[in-house]
């Protein structure tokens, strides 16, 4: 326990001093122009922009309700932004987003879905997100191919390219694994034979095990989603909601402070922060943090000349869709663990 508090310590740290670090970048050279950008903006536009990342957690919460609800039909819209937003801080905190799905399995349990089945539905979540993200990623990067390459080019263009390389080799592996898990245990024996050998895991026969049982737990949610197309559909519908809602909001922080971007520069807008999640591949930093907001000024850079208003884009987007989802996340964490264990002790005491 003292081990996971100083791990989740050192994290936050690490996050708060790549903050600083990235904007100090961003600021250094007009600061005072983007704090007066920010401190002029209508107190209206500054609740909806500050309101669209939980807008965001919401769809996801709506997504993960539609699992849900197959395991627990009475199972809520509200318990599941509750479990996405738990998910959300622990994904924030800790290196690759490696902590959200545990914490998510955990909430699960605690509102009456078994640990197996939690983790189904966070299978089912993550494979759906995953193929509609890169079709929605590769239909962008489509649209504009020849614009993007001349505007982006370079090494930040490579990086991109890369991630989205890594991000499709992802989604091939999980559908081979859907598609023929018995070639696949195959060759998880041979690798794991391998690294074995090269004494880089230790305990073979435990590594083998817990590979077959994790390919035969995906490969029998694959089968069961092949019978649910409606709630396939719906997910799928609702991801597409959810990448619009994420990728558009630098567009609409770009209107509110001023700067026009019409509906013709929406794709544009949409691209490019599909991009920034594309590059993210590369930094397994908590919250992908300090190389989220360089990617992002560079590639927003190339669209707005406005060095000021890049930066005040940058603040505002990030702060919107990282940070305050973070903060809403943990006290919606303490707030269930804190309930969760009163039901606990209440039940036991009866």
């Amino acid at each position: 326990m003292k081990n996971s508090l100083k791990s989740y310590v050192l994290n936050f740290l690490v996050i708060i001093g790549l903050t600083v670090i990235a904007l100090w970048f961003a600021l250094k050279d007009n600061y005072q122009e983007v704090l007066t950008l920010i401190s002029g903006l209508k107190w209206y536009w500054l609740i909806i922009i500050l309101s669209w990342g939980m807008l965001y957690s919401c769809v996801v919460g709506k997504i993960l309700s539609i699992f849900a609800r197959k395991n627990k039909k009475g199972y809520t819209t509200v318990q599941g932004i509750q479990n996405g937003l738990v998910g959300s801080f622990f994904s924030g905190i800790t290196p690759s987003s490696t902590g959200g799905q545990f914490a998510q399995a955990y909430i699960f349990k605690k509102q009456g879905i078994k640990f197996s089945d939690g983790a189904s539905i966070l299978w089912a979540d993550f494979i759906v997100y995953q193929t509609t993200m890169m079709g929605y990623v590769t239909v962008l990067f489509l649209l504009r191919y020849t614009h993007y390459v001349q505007m982006i080019g370079g090494p930040l263009l490579f990086l991109i390219l890369v991630g989205y390389i890594i991000n499709l080799c992802v989604i091939s592996i999980l559908w081979t694994m859907a598609l023929f898990p018995k070639m696949y245990v195959k060759l998880s024996n041979l690798c794991v034979k391998l690294l074995a050998k090269l004494h880089i895991v230790k305990d073979k026969d435990k590594t083998l095990a817990s590979w077959g049982a994790q390919v035969t737990s995906f490969t029998e949610e694959i089968q069961k989603l092949k019978n649910e197309k409606k709630m396939i559909i719906q997910s799928v519908l609702w991801n597409i909601v959810r990448m619009t809602i994420q990728f558009m909001l630098p567009w609409f922080i770009a209107n509110a402070l001023g700067y026009s971007l019409g509906i013709d520069r929406l794709v544009d807008c949409l691209a490019l922060s599909s991009f920034v999640l594309m590059a993210n591949a590369f930094i397994p930093i908590p919250g992908a943090s300090g190389g989220t907001e360089f990617v992002f000024t560079q590639l927003y850079g190339q669209m707005i000349a406005d060095g000021a208003i890049t930066s005040g884009i940058m603040i505002l987007w990030r702060f919107s869709t990282y940070h305050l989802v973070m903060l809403v996340g943990a006290v919606i964490f303490v707030y269930l663990k804190q309930k969760y264990s009163k039901e606990s002790y209440e039940h036991d005491i009866k």
